[in-house]
């Protein structure tokens, strides 16, 4: 299973739910990228890997990068953290092409939340992080049930 995820700039959502669920599930093949290339090839946003690390969650390792068509061959799951994530993605979609694309969220329909919200913005990160946690540990559930 290669599972990607995908936030605006690829600096704080993303690079934290590909590391909390890389951690979760070693056996998944995991990467993340931006709909924006503003960010390309610079580590997650200082702050979030701060908040990350208070975790046990290191993202040191992880560069940013901007989604491409050729991602919806390359993984079998595309996750976005919001909807407009979700129509940047989809507006890329390739004829024919039938990789799954979820929200997030999807897994975690409890949080009451409809996206993860974007702690560049809102400065939240720890809120951002339990988010990510719920969601991953719900799309670890989902895989595993196959």
């Amino acid at each position: 299973m290669r599972v990607l995820f995908v936030c605006l700039g690829n600096i704080c959502r993303s690079p934290s739910a590909e590391g909390v669920f890389r951690d979760m599930a070693p056996e998944v093949e995991t990467d993340s990228a931006g709909t924006a290339g503003w960010h390309v090839g610079k580590p997650p946003y200082g702050p979030m890997q701060a908040a990350a690390l208070a975790r046990d969650v290191d993202l040191s390792d992880l560069r940013a990068r901007q989604f491409v068509v050729e991602d919806f061959e390359r993984f079998d799951l595309i996750i976005g953290m919001d909807a407009e994530n979700i129509a940047n993605i989809e507006a890329l979609r390739p004829n024919g092409n039938t990789t799954d694309v979820q929200l997030f969220t999807d897994y975690a329909s409890d949080s009451g939340l409809s996206e993860v919200p974007d702690p560049y913005y809102t400065r939240d990160f720890d809120g951002a992080l339990d988010l990510i946690e719920h969601c991953a540990r719900g799309l670890r559930t989902a895989i595993a049930a196959g």
